[in-house]
């Protein structure tokens, strides 16, 4: 069983002064946005930044892109240390091209491969974020040798296919009869996300709580409280299913689904700087 320890990190106070007026201020250079080419795929937009390994790669939630505060503070936290970092878009969000609508899990977690075997180089902390959480796992499986460590932020593994399965018999019935799930979010303007029951059976083939996990690198789960989109047991779930001995299970009281008050983005960087620091030092 992994072990999981609920803490706060004792580094918080290690940054200098001046690294932490560099994060939180904005970012100052941000990085050029580049679009990637892929055979018969649509083109992936991303920003990278060159530096050390191990480098760090942010994974997006769910109709999320690569320009949210928690991805653009990343950028700032690793330009300030030196090591290599890249952000990107899935097929069908932000600036890559293709539609939403056509995107499923398995074409998600294509374009992280893709990310880890053509645009970046050697191992990389998996950063996930809500659905990229869940994308990192399925990267880590599939390409440990490209997986330093994973840092999920409200992981939301399998959660679609989750919540679907606890809905009434007579709830899924006529979802399946109409083709399609509407669930209200206040995460967008239309209030609402509409899931076709296509992309929820493509999606239960990528689940990975029902069974141990093949992950053994360091993984650090941060989960708020207050989630009301994500509850943090899925967190907890992930962190016994995970084989790694080295699993830290990280809550905040009063957190919120998207983590990004900056507090909250203090602990994201302070957590990832503990892990450049052990791995560095097991170098």
């Amino acid at each position: 069983m992994a072990y999981i320890l609920v803490r706060r990190f004792s580094r918080v106070f290690q940054l200098n002064v001046q690294r932490q007026d560099i994060m939180f201020s904005g970012v100052r250079h941000k990085s050029t946005v580049h679009y990637a080419t892929r055979p018969d795929q649509p083109k992936l937009a991303y920003r990278k930044v060159k530096g050390k390994s191990p480098g760090v790669v942010f994974l997006p939630g769910f109709a999320s892109n690569m320009g949210g505060k928690k991805a653009e503070a990343l950028e700032e936290f690793c330009q300030s240390l030196g090591h290599s970092y890249l952000r990107f878009d899935y097929t069908g969000c932000g600036s890559s091209e293709g539609e939403i609508v056509d995107g499923t899990v398995g074409t998600w977690k294509r374009d992280v491969l893709y990310v880890l075997d053509e645009l970046v180089e050697g191992p990389q902390i998996l950063v996930g974020s809500s659905m990229g959480g869940w994308l990192m796992c399925l990267a880590a499986i599939a390409r440990p040798e490209r997986t330093a460590a994973m840092v999920g932020i409200s992981t939301a593994a399998d959660h679609f296919v989750t919540v679907y399965n606890t809905l009434p018999i007579e709830v899924r019935k006529e979802i399946e009869e109409k083709g399609q799930w509407v669930v209200p979010t206040k995460h967008n303007e239309e209030g609402s996300i509409t899931f076709t029951t296509e992309f929820l059976k493509e999606a239960e083939q990528h689940c990975v709580l029902q069974s141990p996990i093949p992950v053994t690198c360091p993984v650090r789960l941060i989960h708020g409280m207050k989630d009301q989109d994500v509850p943090w047991h899925v967190s907890m779930q992930l962190a016994e299913r995970v084989l790694s001995n080295d699993v830290d299970v990280i809550l905040r009281k009063h957190g919120q689904h998207r983590m990004a008050e900056k507090e909250d983005i203090k602990l994201i960087v302070y957590t990832i700087d503990d892990l450049i620091d052990k791995l560095t030092t097991l170098v």
